[in-house]
C-alpha cells in the first residue's frame, strides 16, 4: 500500500476520532461550556498530537536491526534524536537548579525566571565557549596532525573499519575528526565573535552619528548602507572572498584576515539601520534636548543619553547578528573561499565528511560524522536564539 494512501486513511481517523471526542465528550459532561465552546479544530488538534505521541513510542521501540543483522539506519537516527532531546531537556533543567541556588542574589532571580529555553541556551553558549578557549587542553590531538590511516569509521567497532583511539574516526588524509570538532569551535565561533564585535562597532557609531547629527551625514552613510543592502550579502561576500583569494598571497596577508572585515563591513548595514531607528527615536526626547541646551558635546549625547537607551535592542541584534555571522563564515568555508587549512572549520568539515554518509547501511555512526559539524552550527544558532528571544521578552516588559 501506498504511503499517501497510509497518511490519507490515519488523517481520516484521526478526523473521525477527533469528532467523536468532542461530540462523546459533551454528552459525557452534559454539554459542559469547555467542551460546549471547544471547535473541532481544536479537538482534531488533540487527536493528532495524541497520535503523534503513540507512533513516536512505537517507532522508537522497533528494532535497530533487520533479520539479516543490518543496521537499521532510520530507526537508529530516530532514537539517538529523542534521546538527545531528552538529555538536553534535563541538562537545562538541573542547570536552571543549579543556578537557582548558587551565585548572586541577583543571578539566582534571573535563573528562576528565566524558561527552560534560555537555560538551555545559556548553557550551550557556555560549552562552546570552554571549548573555544580551552581547545588545546581538551582536544586529544592536534586539529592539523595527521596520525592514522585515512578513513577510519567511527564507533571504534574494528569489523566495522573502527579503531577505539580515534572513536569519532579520521578525516580523508587521516586527522582526527573529534579534534577537529573540538578546535572548529575555537576558529569558527571565535572568529564569528570578532566579526559580530567589528561589525557592531561599525554599524552602531556610524549609525548613532547619523541620527545625533542628521543632514548631509545622514542622507550620505543611509544611501551607501540601501546600496550595499541591494546586494544579496552571501553571494556578495563570495564574490569579494574570490577577490580576495586572489590579493591576499601577493599582499601576505592571511585570507581570514579578509574575511572577517568582508563579512563585518556588509553585516555592518544592518546594525547601521538599527541603530539609527533607535536613535533616531531617543534624540528627540526632552532629556536629550535638554542635554543639548546645556551645551553637552557629542560624545556625551552619544555615550551618555543615546547609548544606554539603546542597549537591549542592540543586545538582541548582536545575538541575532552573530548567528547570521557565523553561518555565512560556515556557508563560505564550505564553498572553499572561508577559513583555510590547516584551520579545523565545521563548514569546511561538512564538505569533506559527506562521502561518510555512504557508510550508512552497516555503520550509522559515520552516516552522523559529516552532520556533527553540522549539528555543531545549528545547535549554537538554536542557543543563541533562545536566549535572544528571552532577552527581548524581557526588555519587552511582557509578562508570562
Amino acid at each position: 500500500m501506498s504511503i499517501w494512501i497510509v497518511l490519507l486513511i490515519a488523517l481520516v481517523a484521526i478526523a473521525v476520532v477527533g469528532w467523536l471526542l468532542r461530540f462523546g465528550m459533551q454528552t459525557a459532561t452534559g454539554n459542559a461550556p469547555y467542551w460546549r465552546d471547544l471547535p473541532y479544530s481544536v479537538a482534531f488538534g488533540y487527536v493528532f498530537m495524541a497520535a503523534i505521541l503513540l507512533f513516536t513510542i512505537w517507532f522508537y521501540f522497533q528494532p535497530t536491526e533487520n533479520e539479516a543483522g543490518v543496521p537499521v539506519a532510520s530507526v537508529t537516527f530516530f532514537r539517538w534524536a529523542i534521546q538527545g532531546l531528552i538529555i538536553a531537556f534535563i541538562a537545562a533543567f538541573l542547570f536552571r537548579l543549579l543556578g537557582s541556588n548558587v551565585g548572586t542574589s541577583w543571578s539566582t532571580k534571573m535563573f528562576r525566571s528565566m524558561p527552560l529555553t534560555a537555560s538551555f541556551g545559556i548553557l550551550v553558549v557556555l560549552i562552546y565557549a570552554l571549548l573555544a578557549i580551552f581547545a588545546p587542553l581538551i582536544a586529544p590531538h592536534g586539529q592539523e596532525v595527521v596520525l592514522a590511516s585515512a578513513n577510519i569509521l567511527p564507533g571504534g567497532n574494528v569489523a566495522n573499519g573502527g579503531d577505539p583511539a580515534y572513536p569519532l574516526g579520521t578525516d580523508s588524509i587521516g586527522r582526527d575528526i573529534l579534534s577537529r570538532l573540538i578546535y572548529g569551535a575555537q576558529n569558527t565561533v571565535g572568529i564569528a565573535f570578532i566579526t559580530t564585535i567589528l561589525a557592531f562597532l561599525i554599524g552602531a557609531t556610524l549609525g548613532f552619528l547619523a541620527a545625533t547629527l542628521g543632514g548631509w551625514l545622514d542622507q550620505l552613510l543611509s544611501r551607501a548602507v540601501d546600496v550595499l543592502m541591494a546586494i544579496p550579502s552571501l553571494i556578495f561576500a563570495l564574490l569579494l572572498m574570490t577577490i580576495a583569494a586572489v590579493w591576499a598571497p601577493r599582499l601576505g596577508i592571511p585570507l581570514t584576515v579578509f574575511m572577517v572585515l568582508i563579512i563585518a563591513v556588509i553585516d555592518s548595514t544592518r546594525v547601521f539601520r538599527l541603530a539609527r531607528a533607535v536613535a533616531g527615536n531617543i534624540v528627540v526626547m526632552d532629556y536629550v534636548e535638554a542635554a543639548q541646551l546645556r551645551g553637552e558635546g557629542l560624545g556625551y549625547l552619544i555615550f551618555k543619553e543615546v547609548l544606554p537607551n539603546a542597549t537591549a535592542p542592540l543586545l538582541a541584534e548582536f545575538g541575532l547578528r552573530f548567528c547570521f555571522v557565523f553561518l555565512t563564515i560556515a556557508a563560505l568555508s564550505f564553498l572553499g573561499v572561508g577559513i583555510q587549512p590547516p584551520l579545523a572549520d565545521w563548514g569546511t568539515m561538512v564538505r569533506d565528511l559527506a562521502p561518510f554518509i555512504n557508510f550508512a547501511q552497516f555503520a550509522p555512526l559515520a552516516a552522523v560524522t559529516p552532520l556533527l559539524a553540522a549539528g555543531a552550527i545549528a545547535l549554537l544558532t538554536v542557543g543563541v536564539n533562545f536566549i535572544v528571544d528571552w532577552m527581548l521578552h524581557k526588555s519587552s516588559g511582557l509578562k508570562d
